[in-house]
């Protein structure tokens, strides 16, 4: 073994319970790091991945982001003299205009599919009991290529939307709440008035509350019957191969019809941006806990150096280079950052294993049984580079002072 690991590991020995201390503070930031990264991020890609598979990747909604200019602004501008008083909104009929244009579009780009449909607002009336839903006309053949609603149903089948006359799809949510099951007959009321009895033929279960609890399915046509919109549809729902292209084609797609086009993204940015807040303290957090544990390190090489300025003159004299001395005491950073990175890896994992033995039921954004953990070997990697670096980092000043220490001087001093 080289006798400089060999004088570094006697340094550390010789502090055995300031040593233990510092590795004790790394091996708590790697740990916390793991655990606390494992917890946040598990649900932030559990989210995202059942907004995915659930929701569609972009959607045309039949609105505009910006409207109209009126024609008085389009001829003269922004002119200060002028003021337009009295301005009435036109009324028109709300829907996709030129939507079969739109789709056939769409369908000849690489990786979309599309589907039409028309939501809207209903009350379900089952006996005594009324709620609230939001109602989606589809077309089967086409949705089952935009979102998953065929794998969530847990009872019938979405072909029954077409076979059974006035089918409806529930959310477990609705569901219970109306206390009805399979087959059951519902009154269902529109706000234009319309009023229509409609079966039960499937309920689904994403795992997404807003959606398990607020949303319903019928058949396209029974949904533009209801909303008294015949051959209108106000939405088209996308899927798309790769998902992180939802942004650039909604933008393109927006810039060439106009038509809001809104991607999963953008629809969730609110709850994306409170991710992003979590990292932030996550990072923040183990971040403290591993300078504390750097400062730590630092005071016990600087100590040492302070208490082995002889045996410093004394090596350099045996023929010891400055870099020797200071490779010394960057090891011993480096052993208290790497032993408190291995025995930090275990209790991550511990610590880990612990969260996900934790049951309890939580019902928010996603319906979950417990913590939902992602494993992942890059935050082992994060935490123990991070941990190895800061412990050898907070070393060097200590290390470059002994290196610079003259062994004339030294016993001079001593003298």
């Amino acid at each position: 073994m080289d006798i400089r690991f060999d004088i570094a590991l006697a340094h550390l020995g010789q502090r055995r319970r300031q040593s233990m201390v510092s590795i004790a503070g790394v091996a708590l930031g790697v740990g916390f790091f793991i655990a606390i990264a494992a917890m946040m991020q598990g649900f932030q890609s559990y989210f995202v991945s059942q907004i995915i598979d659930v929701s569609p990747h972009v959607t045309m909604k039949d609105e505009f982001r910006t409207a109209d200019a009126q024609p008085v602004e389009r001829a003269y501008g922004e002119i200060v003299a002028m003021e337009l008083r009295g301005l009435k909104p036109e009324t028109e009929v709300r829907g996709i205009r030129n939507a079969k244009a739109i789709l056939e579009t769409i369908d000849a780009m690489e990786g979309v599919t599309a589907a039409p449909a028309l939501e809207g607002q209903v009350f379900l009336t089952y006996g005594s009991a009324e709620e609230a839903s939001s109602l989606i006309g589809i077309e089967p053949q086409r949705e089952r290529f935009v979102t998953n609603l065929v794998k969530d149903l847990i009872a019938g089948n979405i072909e029954s939307l077409e076979t059974r006359a006035n089918g409806i799809i529930l959310g477990v949510g609705i569901a219970d709440r109306l206390g009805a099951t399979m087959s059951d007959w519902l009154t269902v009321t529109s706000p234009a008035g319309v009023v229509m009895r409609m079966q039960i033929v499937g309920m689904f279960e994403t795992g997404v509350v807003s959606l398990d609890n607020g949303t319903s399915y019928t058949l396209l046509k029974k949904a533009q019957v209801l909303q008294d919109r015949i051959n209108v549809i106000d939405r088209i729902r996308m899927r798309l191969r790769d998902v992180e292209q939802a942004e650039p084609i909604a933008r393109h797609l927006e810039s060439q019809f106009r038509y809001w086009t809104e991607s999963w993204q953008e629809a969730n940015s609110n709850v994306l941006g409170i991710f992003v807040i979590q990292n932030a303290i996550m990072y923040s957090t183990t971040g403290a806990i591993l300078l504390v544990a750097a400062f730590g390190i630092y005071n016990i090489i600087s100590t040492v150096v302070l208490e082995k300025t002889r045996d410093i003159a004394i090596l350099k004299s045996l023929g010891f280079t400055e870099a020797d001395i200071q490779l010394i005491f960057l090891l011993e950073g480096a052993l208290v950052g790497a032993i408190g990175m291995l025995i930090g890896w275990g209790v991550g994992y511990g610590l880990t294993e612990l969260l996900a033995s934790i049951r309890f039921e939580i019902e928010g954004f996603v319906r979950t049984e417990g913590f939902v953990l992602l494993y992942s070997p890059w935050h082992y990697a994060i935490a123990g580079s991070a941990a190895f670096l800061s412990a050898t980092l907070a070393a060097y000043l200590p290390a470059r002072k002994a290196a610079a220490l003259e062994p004339v001087d030294i016993i001079r001093g001593a003298a």
